[in-house]
């Protein structure tokens, strides 16, 4: 019997409490409708209606993505 060694690779985790940073020429991966939320929820802001709770959601998911990704990176301290 021949042992075989298994490869893990650890999945960052996203905490909405933490500040992360992304390099300016990375490309973040959106969705159409991910895209058509946050577009409405910038118009409505003025307006304070409902839509801003919706695009902070989807913004956060997309964050989640690629913070799980390792596309974006939890931002260094500041002091």
């Amino acid at each position: 019997m021949s042992e075989e060694t298994v490869e893990t690779t650890k999945v960052a985790t996203f905490d909405p409490n933490k500040r992360y940073t992304w390099p300016q020429d990375v490309e973040l991966t959106i969705t159409g409708g991910e895209f058509g939320v946050m577009l409405n929820a910038i118009r409505a802001i003025a307006e304070a209606t409902g839509i801003a709770q919706t695009a902070a959601q989807v913004i956060e998911g997309a964050l989640v993505r690629n913070v799980e990704a390792g596309v974006i990176k939890e931002a260094p301290e500041q002091n």
